[in-house]
């Protein structure tokens, strides 16, 4: 079998789909109008259920905020994380155990994100999981990680708590604060390193030399009965200056936000739109209604037929 072939038999495969849902479809809408008063019933049913599932007690909604590791790595992070998935391995004395009891707060993910120019500056989030690992142009950030959880808002006094238990459970774990302590003396270091630089870039623009253009004449100069010859001039290291004063700039930024092994860059923030949206939900179920009473329909149209395979007739 050659590629056209192949072209061929998937268009006909594709073809005797199309027309066996067509034919299904007409079939139930035969159903429909025959046993109208069952459409009704099971539409109506499915209305209720909608509204029921959709209720301001019911209303589900995605919680988001972005996580600065302050020295674990993302593996120590997610296998701190993973209880949280399962809520049998959550001791009961954690802060967050309540919540998972009352099923306020469910369904934790992570999601990477993204540095599209390499340059240490957050830019995306990749909900959809969609970056390669090998994307040398969309590349995932080492000390960020976006969290998110599913919560029932009954209550938005309860977020600043539920935020906070999360935060607790990350950062009373031994290793992470093994990590986040070798962190924080690697930041002193190099913040003490870069004071220390700057001091020596600054002093040395107080000192002159002498610089002779080829192809003239040296001038003499006498100090302390040494003979220096050339121009002279001072060095002005400015360039170098404002470099190392941005990367301590950088480097005390850090240190500021180094207070835990994991903080929040930003407070949870909900998503606006609930996961069971009322539109959205009426559509479903009232699909998954129709499709429900077109099999009960079915059943009552071909009842002899069932009757008697029933009996082994």
């Amino acid at each position: 079998m050659n590629f056209w072939d192949l072209c061929v038999a998937c268009g006909h495969g594709i073809g005797r789909a199309c027309k066996a849902f067509g034919r299904l479809l007409a079939h139930m809408i035969r159903l429909s109008w025959r046993y109208w008063w069952l459409i009704i019933l099971f539409l109506a049913l499915s209305i209720a259920a909608a509204l029921y599932y959709t209720r301001n007690e019911n209303l589900k909604y995605k919680a988001n905020a972005v996580a600065l590791l302050n020295g674990p790595s993302i593996q120590q992070f997610q296998q701190t994380f993973a209880p949280l998935q399962s809520n049998r391995l959550v001791p009961d004395e954690a802060a967050i155990k309540p919540y998972l009891n009352k099923a306020q707060v469910t369904w934790f993910n992570t999601y990477r994100v993204i540095d599209c120019l390499d340059d240490d500056t957050p830019d995306f989030i990749d909900f959809k999981h969609s970056v390669s690992p090998t994307d040398t142009m969309n590349v995932p950030m080492r000390d960020r990680l976006c969290l998110q959880f599913r919560i029932k808002v009954r209550d938005l006094n309860e977020m600043p708590r539920i935020e906070e238990a999360l935060l607790e459970w990350f950062n009373s774990n031994e290793a992470m604060q093994q990590s986040f302590a070798a962190y924080k003396k690697n930041l002193i270091d190099e913040a003490a390193f870069n004071h220390r630089q700057i001091i020596k870039l600054d002093s040395l623009t107080s000192h002159y030399y002498y610089h002779t253009p080829s192809g003239q004449q040296p001038n003499a100069y006498v100090g302390n009965g040494v003979n220096f010859y050339g121009e002279r001039r001072i060095h002005i290291f400015l360039d170098k200056i404002y470099d190392q004063q941005e990367h301590m700039q950088l480097t005390d930024y850090r240190m500021q936000l180094a207070t835990a092994p994991v903080v929040l860059e930003n407070h949870f923030s909900l998503d606006p739109t609930p996961l069971n949206d009322r539109k959205i939900m009426l559509v479903l179920f009232v699909l998954l209604g129709w499709i429900g009473a077109c099999i009960l329909a079915q059943m009552i149209y071909k009842r002899k037929e069932l009757m008697a395979w029933l009996r082994g007739e």
